[in-house]
């Protein structure tokens, strides 16, 4: 069953992101040949990630980020009233990251903080909450942070998830202006399909033992332990290619929006195969479909913001853009959600200092 929202008055005032300066060429992986590495980055568009060094957290580059938003939009920090975290990259088990943030962002103590552990489809969700919260509680300002540094729970011998996933986090503004300009929502879950995308041990359920360090090969080139991602690609992909457009047209659809009124369709950069069958099955012209996964991968939760900073910076600057962006992956989840972005909104792109 899918959820079908619809919110008015919240608008988007800035998008920051910030990503590593550490580059990892795909081409330089060894334990691809060059035939193998071709045909991955010819497949998944990826030929490039960035990497965070091991003492960088997704919590210090939306540090990064949320400081250079507030600069550009002159925010009394006093105003901020919720601050969510939607990340799988939290710092610690417990406290919530949210916390650390608003004490190191210096925000007030009146500040509602929590974190949404969401991957793929977390921006959507998180849009989706926050614009809720506010709404609901009349409250004036809000920061989003959405990002991953997925590579710490990567196994750098497992040809299946190293080469797609880089590190990047993002950090969106919201204001309550009362405006006219409507956000249309459409989400969803399917828990059964949790084993796709899963780390296996070091929750509650399997706690993390000395076997769970130990490396297993699962077939030549995916060489993992059990406290590493592991991704089932066929079951990601399929699911990808079929419930990507299905909640685009439920939402299309819902709110009889012509395709034609949307200016741009960002997808969350799961791999451009993936993306490319979803256009097609759309119907979308491939103009009006950005891409990010050349220079950064899949940044998980960051891709949807990345790419809108990255590719359609120049265009939205120019006049209103209508947007739809559709995020879907691990959990098994989805969202979309259509807003439009003002061409005074704050842009930013930083690399990690």
């Amino acid at each position: 069953m899918m959820a079908v929202l619809k919110l008015q008055g919240i608008e988007v005032k800035g998008i920051s992101c910030c990503v590593p300066p550490k580059i990892e060429y795909n081409r330089d992986i060894t334990y691809l040949t060059a035939e193998e590495k071709e045909k991955f980055i010819t497949v998944t568009g990826i030929e490039e990630r960035r990497i965070a060094e091991d003492d960088v957290c997704a919590s210090d580059l939306s540090l990064q980020a949320s400081e250079l938003l507030f600069e550009k939009l002159n925010w009394d920090k006093d105003s901020v009233e919720l601050l969510v975290f939607v990340s799988q990259s939290a710092d610690y088990t417990l406290p919530v990251t949210a916390a650390i943030l608003q004490d190191r962002m210096g925000l007030s103590k009146k500040c509602l903080a929590f974190d949404v552990p969401l991957g793929c489809s977390g921006y959507v969700y998180g849009i989706s909450i926050i614009t809720g919260m506010m709404k609901s509680f009349n409250i004036k300002r809000g920061i989003l942070i959405a990002g991953d540094t997925g590579n710490k729970l990567i196994s750098k011998t497992d040809k299946s998830t190293h080469p797609l996933f880089g590190d990047a986090a993002s950090a969106t503004a919201f204001e309550n202006t009362d405006s006219n300009e409507t956000i249309l929502f459409d989400l969803g879950t399917d828990g059964s399909g949790f084993e796709s995308i899963i780390i296996r041990d070091g929750g509650s359920r399997n706690k993390a033992t000395e076997a769970s360090l130990q490396y297993n090969e699962y077939k030549p080139g995916v060489l993992r332990n059990n406290c590493q991602l592991s991704l089932n690609g066929m079951d990601v992909f399929s699911f990808g290619i079929s419930q990507a457009p299905k909640t685009v047209n439920n939402l299309i659809d819902s709110f009889q929006i012509n395709k034609d009124e949307i200016d741009y369709f960002v997808f969350h950069q799961a791999n451009m195969m993936i993306n490319k069958k979803i256009t097609k099955k759309l119907k979308i012209p491939i103009e009006k479909v950005p891409y990010s996964l050349k220079e950064f991968g899949n940044t998980s939760s960051a891709t949807i913001p990345l790419t809108i900073v990255k590719e359609l910076k120049h265009q939205i600057e120019v006049e209103n853009k209508k947007l739809l962006l559709c995020g879907f992956g691990v959990g098994l989840s989805w969202g979309t959600v259509i807003l439009t972005l003002q061409k005074d909104i704050q842009l930013i792109y930083s690399e990690y200092v």
